[in-house]
């Protein structure tokens, strides 16, 4: 590699870890709104989720017209439609975990053990090899997410569940992008992805009771939620253009201590040492699964 080959790497890769930390904090800021507009203004959750996501679809309107509608063509409609069935329930999950609620620092980092259930789903469904060590992070994963869950405690809520439901349909929702992308463009995926999504949501409003903000503060807390989801999802792209998984993978971790400090300044909430015992667990089980996919396809 030459010297300005290098230089240029290296750009690309700081170029990449900046995407992904403002990615982090779009994500902290829309994740603090949408608790504040669930827990204290009483928005219904699967509401609160349609605007969302709306407000997102409409910011990435250039998004979908610079893809254009050729993106459309594919032999796997079947499979499209419950990748973001998938998705769009994990966010339900997700968004009446904040308005439970569940702290914000509880509900990412048990967020953070998505990447465990992928493990498990690609063993059982895609018959991908997974070796012992991979097994073993696994599970050190999972037993993180349980010093952080404390089932055992007074404390205890059930409600602290939806963050792993949520951890868990999103799981299967990237199983199924894995297997989409064997033969379907990234356009393709990300395409469907957007049109899908909101009707979904609207769907699963409308059983529940569809509600439209009631004030100026609501809909000022749903309409930035809805932009910073549309920052958050296009800064995350653009980072996971300029660097692979591996690097980027400690970067994105950042977004805990980020939903700590919203917390903290919003809630007045402060995590118990538990959460950094689990979320130290958590992570180095992640970045050694991350770390080992890596070598596996440079194989």
């Amino acid at each position: 590699m030459t010297n300005a080959s290098m230089a240029a790497h290296s750009k690309s890769a700081i170029s990449g870890a900046f995407w992904m930390v403002l990615a982090g904090s779009a994500f902290a800021l829309s994740n603090t709104a949408m608790q504040f507009l669930t827990m204290n203004l009483g928005l219904a959750s699967p509401s609160a989720t349609f605007w969302q996501y709306f407000i997102s679809l409409v910011a990435m309107i250039p998004v979908v017209w610079r893809i254009g509608f050729s993106g459309l063509k594919t032999k796997r409609l079947g499979l499209h439609v419950l990748r973001v069935v998938l998705a769009a329930l994990g966010v339900q999950l997700w968004v009446a975990s904040l308005a439970y609620p569940v702290p914000i620092w509880q509900a990412i980092a048990l967020l953070m053990t998505s990447p465990f259930f992928v493990t498990i789903g690609a063993a059982l469904f895609l018959r991908e090899g997974v070796s012992l060590t991979r097994w073993g992070a696994t599970a050190l994963g999972f037993f993180g997410g349980m010093i952080i869950l404390s089932p055992w405690s007074d404390a205890f809520q059930w409600g602290a569940l939806l963050p792993i439901g949520a951890a868990l349909l999103w799981g299967a929702s990237i199983l199924c992008m894995k297997k989409l992308e064997e033969d379907e463009s990234p356009q393709s995926v990300t395409l469907y992805l957007l049109l899908f999504l909101t009707p979904i949501n609207l769907a699963l409003a409308l059983g529940a009771g569809f509600e439209i903000p009631s004030s100026y503060t609501a809909w000022w807390l749903v309409i930035t939620a809805g932009l910073l989801g549309a920052v958050a999802n296009s800064t995350l792209a653009m980072a996971y253009a300029r660097a692979d998984a591996a690097y980027l993978q400690p970067f994105d971790h950042l977004k805990l201590p980020l939903n700590v400090l919203c917390g903290f300044l919003v809630f007045g909430w402060v995590p118990p040492g538990n959460l950094w015992l689990g979320a130290a667990m958590i992570i180095g089980a992640s970045l050694f699964i991350v770390n080992a996919e890596r070598k596996t396809q440079d194989a």
